[in-house]
């Protein structure tokens, strides 16, 4: 079989080359480069139509969006995922998932479309049936999504998926644009996520060679559904986990303060929720090729999300209150004082979140699941907790139930992947301490600064922040920096002695 035969064929194994290190920099510069051009278009757009749209208009989408998670929790991306761990994948088994997956999205369009009006009656707000009826067509999208990402990932192919995404992302920011403009309103929010998905689905079912035809005899495909099934699992309580604030903050907030506090958190998520899932999906893909590699891979990977994460979260506390205006104007500026709180949560969440690949890479699925069970009893306490003190209260139920919760991850996960806690200090501790006196440095220029314009004073920042942090990170801890350097510009090198996992 020739090299296109193998690439068009969709049970084409992952290519083996002489280092796994070297696949993995590839994919990891394809899917987190294309995500930042990606996001770039996405914010430019985002911004836009921030200025253009009123916050109740995203305090109705919020509350639309609690449904749509809880149901998107089971749309069977982990059954597809059980395809990458997977020695041998024939057609016959890629049309069985396929069959799988259309049962269930159907299934849950419908359910969506029934239950939209007790969602609104919880919320007291009618639209929000309406918003859920059309949102259900989303679920027609995901199967061959789904199936396509597990192909290409099989194969550490993240080129095309990242080419895909891309097209979708302008796709999506054409349509959130032209409503905005056109004055849609919320409709705006819900009329570029269906343009994104319809454009990603045709676009990736043609890069991975997705069968078309499904198969609903499934008979021999039941360990794919029992893997799925406990990911589907691990999902369900991670909606508790995630959404708890918005369903509470719907009952005890208005529209308004609902959206002035989705807005800053959608702000504080944007590492979090953006650049970090990317990693994670090269990493699953890595560790499952490898599981041995335990804390060594997993250890690594913190020290370059870490690296990046840290002093973003810190430069984002300290320049808030010129970010802010810069980015979605005045009428946002209660979103200040909510941002240095919430970047610290997000902070630990970052570091929480990179552990559940590595362990579902080595076939304990139950951990994940444990982890989540016990952040959705942790994070719905905190934000209960929190409630009391209004929007300020929710962000600080961030910080203290991320912290309980990222403390149990690192104990559970650990103990299973065979990471000390020295290791993991070793890992983190170089980043924040840079981080710390960056941040430092750049809170007392702020405070020198002469009258300037919000933004000269965000480039002064963003700049001297920068130098400050290199500067002090290469005085801390000089290997970080070679040790990131050599990952962008050496992506065929071999692969590095491992770093000591204790």
């Amino acid at each position: 079989m020739t090299r296109a035969q193998r690439e068009a064929s969709p049970m084409a194994e992952p290519p083996t080359t002489s280092s796994l290190a070297a696949q993995v920099r590839t994919a990891v510069i394809w899917r987190s480069g294309s995500q930042i051009g990606t996001q770039i278009v996405s914010w430019a757009s985002t911004l836009i139509v921030i200025r253009l749209l009123a916050p109740q208009d995203y305090g109705l989408f919020a509350m639309a969006q609690v449904m749509l998670v809880l149901l998107n929790t089971m749309n069977g991306y982990g059954l597809a995922s059980a395809l990458i761990r997977e020695e041998e994948v024939t057609e016959e088994r890629l049309r069985q998932t396929l069959g799988m997956l259309l049962l269930l999205n159907g299934g849950l369009a419908l359910v969506q479309f029934l239950a939209a009006p007790l969602v609104a009656l919880w919320f007291d707000q009618p639209m929000v049936a309406n918003l859920l009826r059309v949102q259900a067509l989303l679920y027609l999208a995901i199967p061959f999504c789904a199936l396509s990402h597990a192909i290409l990932s099989r194969r550490m192919d993240f080129r095309r998926p990242a080419q895909v995404r891309l097209v979708a992302a302008i796709a999506g920011a054409g349509t959130a644009l032209t409503g905005a403009l056109s004055g849609w309103g919320v409709w705006t929010l819900v009329a570029a996520p269906l343009m994104m998905i319809l454009t990603e689905a045709i676009g990736m079912t043609r890069a991975a060679g997705t069968p078309l035809r499904p198969s609903f005899r499934f008979a021999g495909a039941g360990h794919i559904a029992g893997f799925g099934g406990v990911m589907t699992a691990t999902q369900l309580f991670w909606f508790v986990q995630s959404q708890a604030d918005v369903m509470i903050a719907g009952r005890v907030l208005d529209a308004h303060s609902l959206g002035v506090y989705t807005t800053g958190l959608f702000l504080a998520q944007l590492l979090a929720a953006k650049f970090v899932p990317p990693i994670n999906e090269v990493a699953y893909a890595a560790y499952s090729r490898q599981p041995e590699l335990g804390a060594t891979a997993l250890l690594a990977t913190i020290r370059l999300v870490m690296m990046v994460a840290l002093p973003a979260y810190a430069g984002l506390a300290v320049v808030a209150p010129v970010l802010v205006p810069v980015l979605l104007g005045e009428q946002w500026l209660e979103i200040v004082p909510l941002l240095p709180i919430l970047a610290a949560a997000m902070a630990m969440m970052t570091l929480q979140i990179l552990f559940a690949p590595a362990t579902n890479a080595r076939g304990v699925p139950m951990a994940a699941l444990r982890i989540t069970m016990i952040g959705s009893v942790v994070m719905p306490v905190a934000y209960f907790i929190g409630s009391h003190w209004g929007v300020t209260g929710f962000a600080w139920g961030w910080v203290g139930g991320m912290a309980v919760l990222t403390a149990m991850t690192v104990t559970l996960s650990g103990r299973i992947i065979g990471l000390q806690p020295g290791g993991l200090l070793r890992a983190v501790l170089p980043p924040l301490a840079a981080a710390l006196a960056m941040a430092g440095g750049v809170w007392l220029m702020m405070r020198g600064l002469p009258p300037v314009p919000d933004l000269v004073a965000l480039a002064i920042a963003v700049a001297i922040g920068v130098a400050l942090y290199l500067g002090a990170l290469n005085i801390i801890a000089p290997d970080r920096v070679v040790e990131a350097l050599n990952f962008a510009r050496n992506p065929r090198q071999s692969e590095p002695e491992p770093a000591p996992a204790e």
